[in-house]
């Protein structure tokens, strides 16, 4: 039977090799004790040809939720946060936000009040009414006539978007956590780049993580590549998520290294514990990686309405899906082998990652391409995760299992 770093380093080394390619990508696989591969392949820039390492640290965008969503979590635990109450009782900028009825004939946006109060529930599930403008015609027009910026400038006035629907009323994908991380700056008093380092990097020992990077951070940074029509790779160079932003985004803010995020991983595979003590309770794990949605809200595909930003994107077409706190859940068994119940998620720049507590395992797939959806970078996940599971079954089937 063949070894886990030869299946999974064959992975790496095809989809960084060939015409259609990806510059660089690290990927990892974890148990609940310890990393069980580690891969590094290709390039950190196509055109200074810095090597791939598994020190090298990401922008990774959505993959930022879970960890926001953890300090949402812990407020709970703490008595601090009624997640039904209006989320305004604890960041009172969300009660400002009003729903967008459409443009009027001079192209202004109709704006009313909501028929009910956001809660910090709705932001964490992404029933709050909140969207983005890669995937919203509404807020891509906004942005497009109103100049309203984009979530990755890091600014209050990026988050400041009306809803798209009354609150509770549908899911949709959007700035959800970035108010959740509001939420927890109202209770917590201070920024959430340092409530997160006092109460889930230090916890879990994750040091290569953090909303502003280093000088050593920025330096092993790996090159955002935008992929053109033809498949051409080219660098945006200057394309990053803002190092001291106004506002430290919860919903994809962080920079990281991989090894890092593992070290999260493995606490959600531990019901909450860390090496340094514990980040959340197993009651609260439990909870958090069930499906928190209502009978009419559903998991729908991502409709790209910037193919610069994003392709149309879904996980798993025809298999249903729901939403926890804050994961999607597959609601069947993947064809990777993932089996229901299992929770994760992606960010932008094509980075993906699962946590399948049942078999105590997990893994994080990193490269940094936009539009999202990369054909190429998400195929490559697809036969990393798949990869895994096949040496799981294999396994098995030698133990006799």
């Amino acid at each position: 039977m063949a070894d886990l770093s030869s299946i999974c380093g064959g992975v790496l080394d095809k989809v960084t090799s060939g015409t259609d390619r990806v510059p660089g990508v690290v990927a990892m696989v974890t148990d609940r004790d310890a990393d069980i591969f580690s891969g590094a392949a290709g390039v950190r820039h196509t055109d200074d040809g810095t090597a791939m390492t598994e020190d090298t640290v990401f922008a990774i965008f959505s993959t930022t939720k879970a960890i926001g969503g953890v300090a949402v979590l812990q407020c709970v635990e703490d008595g601090l946060l009624d997640l039904d109450a209006p989320a305004r009782d604890y960041a009172p900028e969300i009660g400002e936000l009003q729903v967008l009825d459409g443009f009027d004939a001079s192209g202004a946006p109709q704006l009313r009040a909501p028929k009910s109060a956001i809660t910090t529930r709705q932001l964490m599930l992404h029933t709050a009414g909140l969207g983005y403008d890669f995937f919203s015609e509404a807020y891509k027009r906004l942005a497009d006539e109103h100049d309203q910026p984009s979530v990755v400038t890091g600014t209050k006035a990026a988050i400041r978007t009306p809803l798209l629907f009354d609150p509770g009323d549908k899911w949709e994908y959007g700035s959800n956590i970035d108010w959740a991380g509001q939420v927890v700056e109202g209770i917590r008093g201070k920024r959430l780049g340092d409530v997160l380092k006092e109460r889930v990097f230090d916890p879990l020992g994750m040091v290569d993580i953090a909303f502003t990077r280093t000088d050593d951070m920025k330096a092993r940074t790996a090159t955002i590549h935008a992929r053109g029509e033809d498949n051409a790779l080219t660098p945006m160079d200057g394309f990053a998520l803002p190092d001291n932003p106004e506002v430290d985004m919860a919903g994809h803010g962080l920079y990281a290294s991989i090894p890092e995020y593992m070290k999260f991983i493995r606490m959600w595979l531990n019901d909450g514990a860390g090496p340094n003590g514990p980040v959340l309770k197993p009651e609260t794990v439990e909870m958090a990686v069930s499906n928190g949605l209502q009978s009419h809200q559903k998991v729908t595909m991502l409709h790209s309405v910037n193919p610069t930003l994003s392709h149309d994107a879904e996980f798993f077409p025809g298999l249903p899906k729901s939403w926890s706190y804050t994961f999607m859940v597959n609601d069947a068994q993947a064809p990777t082998g993932r089996p229901a119940g299992a929770i994760g998620w992606a960010g932008l720049a094509n980075c993906f990652y699962w946590i399948d507590r049942s078999n105590g395992i997990g893994g994080y797939w990193a490269t940094q391409i936009l539009p999202f959806a990369d054909p190429v970078s998400f195929a490559g996940y697809m036969d990393f995760e798949t990869a895994v599971y096949n040496w799981i079954s294999q396994r098995l089937q030698a133990a006799g299992e």
